[in-house]
């Protein structure tokens, strides 16, 4: 299927490894023009690599999300480095795991509020460009309890709400709002490839979980991200899709 993405401008924030990366270059293999921020210049630059071997334009920037003005500095810097900005996948989290005070404060300031205040900076342009698309990346946590990661699945279950506020709001600007719910995931140097070297009995528990047997890979969430982004996703908005390969169940 041609999802007519080439020539369109996207942003993916935390989009150095795992689903960021993947979704990077799945609109990279579209045709699109992408730009991609990470807080580690090296983990950055080797991703970058990656992209460009796709095809198409590609801007990458170091980046803390959790800092405003950084971020705002950010957008502002993709946007001009692509000419313009058609689509923005809010992607990176901080994992808050402890119900302390670190826990919660590292899920809202990077979960949350980077993707709020990424939203700010991206709207108007998006806006600019006749409409798009925003896509966050929440979890399953976000949709049931989520005992072993309180503050993750709390600030998980905010994006999902903030997703329906969002997509009512912006509808009038022809931009579409989206969730993607992703299960467990593996990927090199991820937390579930440090589960399986370091807790394999976590990791056997949530492999047991899966009705397939086995965890899913980065690029089965690129597929759905690159699609909502596209216009053959016109008539959807305001939802939240699990990708888990039946985790759930």
């Amino acid at each position: 299927m041609d999802l007519k993405l080439k020539g369109k401008c996207v942003i993916v924030t935390g989009g150095s490894k795992g689903i960021g990366l993947a979704i990077a270059e799945g609109f990279a293999k579209e045709g699109a023009a992408v730009s991609i921020c990470a807080r580690g210049q090296e983990n950055l630059d080797k991703a970058r690599e990656l992209i460009e071997t796709a095809g198409g334009t590609v801007h990458a920037k170091t980046c803390d999300v959790s800092d405003p003005i950084a971020l705002q500095e950010y957008i502002e810097s993709a946007v001009t480095a692509l000419d313009g900005l058609n689509i923005l996948v809010n992607n990176p989290s901080g994992f808050g795991r402890t119900d302390d005070e670190q826990g919660w404060q590292v899920g809202l300031d990077i979960d949350l509020m980077a993707l709020v205040r990424g939203s700010w900076a991206a709207v108007p342009h998006i806006e600019k460009a006749g409409g798009g698309a925003l896509i966050h990346t929440s979890s399953i946590s976000g949709l049931t309890s989520s005992l072993r990661t309180p503050p993750y699945g709390a600030v998980k279950a905010a994006v999902i709400q903030y997703t329906k506020t969002q997509a009512l709001q912006l509808a009038k600007k022809n931009i579409r709002v989206n969730c993607i719910a992703p299960g467990s995931i593996e990927f090199p140097g991820g937390t579930w490839d440090d589960a399986k070297k370091n807790n394999p009995t976590l990791y056997a528990g949530i492999q047991n979980s899966i009705p397939f047997g086995r965890l899913g890979e980065p690029d089965e969430v690129a597929k759905l991200a690159v699609f909502l982004g596209s216009d053959a996703a016109s008539w959807i908005t305001g939802e939240t899709i699990a990708v888990d390969g039946g985790q759930m169940l």
